[in-house]
C-alpha cells in the first residue's frame, strides 16, 4: 500500500483522490477518499489489518470531470441481482451526458463524472440480463461488456475495470503516453502468473500476494507495468 499511496500524490499526479475495493463473495467493502493517497491515514489501517481478498479493484484519481468530492471518487458500485457491482475507469468522456445513445434507465449517478455515468450505462444496459430466471453466462456477459466498451470509445479514452463478484473484466483502449507522444494505446497491461507457495516470485511494490496453497494462478491489471516481468499490453478495444 506504501507504493499505491505514493503514486497518490508524490510520484504521480493522481492527487484528487483514491479508492479500493475489497470482494467477500457477492458483497464489497470500499474505502475511499477525496485527499491524495499519500497524506491517507487509511493506508496505514490498510497495512496494519492485513485486507486481503481474491478480488481487488483501486483507483486514484486525476479530477478530468466532477469537484473533489466523495461522490466524485472512483470505484463507483451498485447492487443489481443480489451481487454488488464495481466499476473503475481510466479516461474522459466529454460528451457523455449529450449522447443519444447512452440511456440509463433506473440508474442515476451520485456524482458529476463522465465516469459514473458511463457507469450508470452498463448498469442498465446488465440489468434485463441478471434479472433473467437464471444465472448469465460468461458469453452473454461478454456480450453486453463488449457492446458497451464498443459506444464508450467513440466518446474517448476508456480504460476500464469491472466486476460483477464472479468475473473480472478488463478493457484497454488509450491513455496519455508518458514521453508526450499524445492519447495513444496501450491503456492497460496485464500480467497472468500460476504460483506455487514455495516458489520464489518477483515482489511487487505496494502488492502483496499470499500462497496458502500449492497452486494459484492470479491475474494483475495496471496501466503501467509494476515490475519487469513481460506485462501484456492490451491491444485497443480488447477485452
Amino acid at each position: 500500500m506504501a507504493e499505491f499511496s505514493q503514486h497518490g500524490g508524490l510520484t504521480g499526479c493522481h492527487k484528487d483522490g483514491w479508492g479500493i475495493a475489497f470482494y467477500e463473495e457477492n458483497d464489497v467493502q470500499i474505502i475511499r477518499e477525496t485527499i491524495p493517497a499519500i497524506d491517507s491515514d487509511y493506508i496505514h489501517c490498510l497495512q496494519d489489518h492485513n485486507f486481503s481478498s481474491n478480488l481487488i479493484i483501486s483507483h486514484i484519481r486525476l479530477a478530468t470531470q466532477g469537484k473533489i468530492q466523495l461522490k466524485n471518487t472512483q470505484p463507483f458500485c451498485r447492487e443489481l441481482a443480489g451481487k454488488m457491482h464495481v466499476f473503475a475507469h481510466n479516461g474522459n468522456f466529454k460528451s457523455i451526458e449529450t449522447s443519444k445513445t447512452i440511456k440509463l434507465g433506473r440508474y442515476r449517478p451520485l456524482g458529476e463524472t463522465d465516469s459514473e455515468y458511463a457507469f450508470c450505462f452498463l448498469m442498465n444496459l446488465m440489468e434485463d440480463l441478471w434479472n433473467s430466471e437464471k444465472l448469465p453466462d460468461l458469453e452473454a456477459r461478454l456480450e453486453v461488456v463488449s457492446y458497451f466498451a464498443d459506444i464508450i470509445r467513440k466518446l474517448g479514452p476508456a480504460n476500464f475495470i469491472y466486476s460483477d463478484s464472479e468475473i473480472l473484466f478488463v478493457h484497454g483502449h488509450r491513455r496519455t503516453q508518458k514521453d508526450n507522444r499524445g492519447i495513444l494505446p496501450p491503456g492497460l497491461f496485464t500480467l497472468c502468473r500460476t504460483c506455487s507457495a514455495k516458489k520464489e516470485r518477483t515482489k511487487i511494490k505496494g502488492l502483496d500476494l499470499d500462497f496458502r496453497s500449492e497452486k494459484q494462478e492470479v491475474l494483475l491489471a495496471a496501466s503501467v507495468p509494476l515490475t519487469k516481468e513481460k506485462w501484456i499490453p492490451l491491444a485497443e478495444g480488447e477485452i
